[in-house]
């Protein structure tokens, strides 16, 4: 690995993450009606006007839900917001009354579940059925599967997720509507636990994977019937490689490798999309919380939840330039016009 340029693209994600920092503290001194604002109706609303009492008192609550003070000068109010953050103080939730961070590390790992279970089985399943249809491209296979997964694409996830909840889960029961556990299992690393845990979350799973597995799918089909018209294939089979060779190290690798950027950046779309499918499932997690966070104007919790996913885009991009060389050892040789 080329430690220069791996260093370089890590602190170009440091300093991504730095203005992202940087903005979260603009929007929460310039956006009207923003967090300060925000208590300081709710005390007027409550008492009708603010003595200095109750004022010094709005100065002590925003520095404690949001970590600014907006009597301190600019420079000092950015340095403790700065400070703050990285020492993992988000600031405190105005709803729920508890520290930002411990809200989102107890609802994080439910949708870390869903949405790496989803983009693990949407790649794998994607992939594979692209293949196939590009090995059958134009007979009655391709065309009817590039049919239906064109269909398939074309419907919104969450359109998929109440369809799922009212057929698998109320009509026929197969599974819960609601909720990300039984409650009648203690929590624990057990084989009746994790597997209530994974009946749970099933229904938000297929929602995600259904649609994101045929949308790959197509990608797949293109790529490999793109490179299968390549020269070197026909060399590669004059030479006498199998075809099972052929198909995993030239055709499968080659295709695979434009998708695989998009494998690590479908980290922040599908958090955006949870946002919607845990509200139709009830399902608890970190989506249902930003979208509680946004009807009750929870601005700190906002924020903190905002920064969290940008940062998780942010690991998401720097893994994949570091390891995209050990897919293509044209990049790793520098052959890839880095």
């Amino acid at each position: 690995m080329n430690f220069k340029w791996a260093g370089k693209r890590v602190l170009q994600g440091m300093f991504t993450a730095y203005l992202v920092i940087t903005f979260t503290f603009v929007l929460i001194r310039r956006m009207p009606g923003g967090p300060v604002e925000y208590l300081r109706a709710q005390l007027i609303t409550s008492q009708g006007s603010l003595t200095q009492q109750e004022r010094e008192r709005l100065q002590q609550l925003a520095e404690t839900y949001v970590n600014i003070n907006p009597d301190k000068p600019l420079w000092q109010q950015y340095i403790e917001y700065m400070g703050s953050i990285v020492q993992g103080d988000l600031g405190h939730s105005i709803w729920y009354n508890q520290p930002v961070a411990d809200l989102i590390a107890e609802a994080m790992p439910w949708t870390l579940l869903v949405t790496a279970s989803s983009i693990l089985l949407s790649f794998a399943i994607g992939i594979s059925i692209g293949a196939w249809m590009a090995y059958n491209e134009g007979n009655t296979i391709d065309v009817g599967l590039s049919s239906f997964a064109t269909f398939l694409t074309s419907i919104p996830y969450y359109v998929i997720g109440v369809l799922a909840v009212y057929i698998l889960a109320y009509q026929l029961g197969w599974f819960p509507t609601s909720g990300y556990n039984s409650g009648e299992i203690e929590a624990s690393i057990s084989v009746a636990y994790i597997s209530d845990v994974l009946y749970h979350a099933a229904l938000p799973i297929i929602s995600f994977t259904i649609p994101a597995a045929f949308g790959q799918s197509l990608t797949m089909r293109g790529n490999s019937v793109r490179i299968m018209g390549e020269d070197y294939l026909r060399v590669a089979s004059l030479r006498g490689l199998s075809n099972t060779r052929i198909a995993l190290h030239y055709v499968g690798r080659n295709a695979i490798l434009p998708m695989y950027t998009n494998f690590l950046l479908a980290i922040g779309t599908v958090f955006g999309g949870a946002v919607i499918l845990e509200e139709i499932f009830t399902y608890r997690g970190a989506g249902l919380l930003l979208l509680k966070a946004i009807n009750n104007r929870d601005y700190p919790l906002m924020m903190g939840m905002f920064l969290i996913i940008t940062i998780g885009v942010i690991c998401g991009m720097i893994i994949a330039d570091l390891t995209y060389g050990k897919l293509d050892p044209r990049i790793e040789s520098g052959e890839g016009g880095r």
